[in-house]
Parts: structure tokens; C-alpha cells; sequence
């Protein structure tokens, strides 16, 4: 079910972190289309810091989301099932503003670039949190509480040209690999670490 938040443009950069080897199988290379995860299944972490933000009179700038989700590709549809998390900075329109456009409930082109949007989904739970970012090019981080935690140790060498859905393949990306990727919720649970990692920059709006 879609909702109309009135006009809306939300800006920023992005960092996440899966379990799939580098280079994520997911992501489309010097254009090419990808294919199924690594391991049949998909367990990661991703995160938004809006830089610039607007939901009709509601301002967003400078707040951020995660969202800790899994999916196989060997069920149909691949459906996503998925923790979201707003920030508990914002005040109540704020974060209602946030859980309408990053559940993908809002009408705009978050449609375009949500997997759980666009395919079968069941949002887990969606929690106000205290969401840290630092989204350092090259040695980014976030941590969500005592749940999750993702960090970049290094990128992935080569010259090709790496894209993702979720941030856009229409904006330069770099592919990444985590030293850690840690979700500890009692509805989703995992730790990795040396695996992939993506950073972008994003902007969505309806």
C-alpha cells in the first residue's frame, strides 16, 4: 500500500554490507546485469544519511536510517524480510515521514530502487534507534545501538565500473569489503566478517 507524503526528496550518501563475496553478485559490472548472492542467501546491513531532506513541510536533513534484512533466492519471489530503523532524533512526523519512503510505502521512485518495494516483503519490525554514521569514503562505518554494526576495512582493486539498485545504477559506486558485519536482533541474527561492502551516494523523491 503507497501513501501520499505530499512532495518529498531525500539526499545523502549510503554504506552497506552483505554476505556475499566481493564483488557482490547482486551489483551490475561495467553494466552487466548480476545474478544470484553468493551463498543462495542474502543477510546485510544498509544505511542513509540524508543531507538533504524535505516530506512536505517536514524537514529531514540530517537524519539517518538502517535497515539489517535477509532473502533467498531459492524461495519464490525472493522476498525480503526486513528491520527498519529510523532515527530517534527526529520528532514524530519525522520519523513517520522516514518509515513511509525507506518501507517504500511512499509514492516516488524509492519503488525504482527497493527490492522489498518492488518484490514480496514482511517488514520484521521498524524501531526508532540511535543510528551512528560516518560514511568516510573508504573507511566508512555505522552502528545501530547494541543490534548492528558494519565497518570498511578496504576496497576491492580493478577499474570496473560497479553499480546497485538500491543508491542507483544511474551513480558511481565503489565496491568495498567489511571487516565487520554484525546484526543482533532477537527477529534476525548474524556476524560476518571480510565480506562485501557498497558506498554511493543517493537521492530519491516523489
Amino acid at each position: 500500500m503507497t501513501v501520499a507524503l505530499g512532495s518529498w526528496r531525500v539526499a545523502g550518501t549510503y554504506l552497506e554490507s552483505c554476505n556475499c563475496e566481493a564483488i557482490c553478485p547482486c551489483r551490475r559490472v561495467d553494466g552487466v546485469l548480476g545474478g544470484r548472492s553468493t551463498y543462495g542467501e542474502c543477510l546485510g546491513a544498509l544505511s542513509w544519511h540524508i543531507q538533504e531532506g524535505q516530506a512536505g513541510d517536514t524537514p529531514l536533513t540530517g537524519l539517518n536510517v538502517a535497515l539489517a534484512g535477509r532473502y533467498s533466492d531459492d524461495e519464490q519471489g525472493s522476498p525480503w524480510s526486513f528491520l527498519l530503523f529510523v532515527d530517534e532524533r527526529g520528532d514524530r512526523d519525522q520519523r513517520d515521514a522516514l518509515a513511509d519512503i525507506f518501507t517504500g510505502r511512499a509514492e516516488g521512485t524509492v519503488v525504482e530502487h527497493f527490492p522489498w518495494a518492488f518484490k514480496p516483503s514482511h517488514l520484521l519490525a521498524l524501531r526508532p534507534a540511535r543510528i551512528e554514521v560516518d560514511h568516510t569514503p573508504r573507511r566508512g562505518w555505522f552502528r545501530v545501538g547494541e543490534t548492528m554494526t558494519v565497518r570498511i576495512s578496504s576496497t576491492v582493486p580493478g577499474d570496473a565500473t560497479v553499480t546497485c539498485v538500491i543508491p542507483g545504477h544511474d551513480r558511481a559506486g565503489e565496491e568495498l569489503v567489511a571487516s565487520e558485519l554484525t546484526v543482533s536482533d532477537e527477529l534476525l541474527a548474524f556476524r560476518f566478517n571480510g565480506t562485501c561492502g557498497y558506498a554511493s551516494t543517493f537521492e530519491y523523491s516523489g
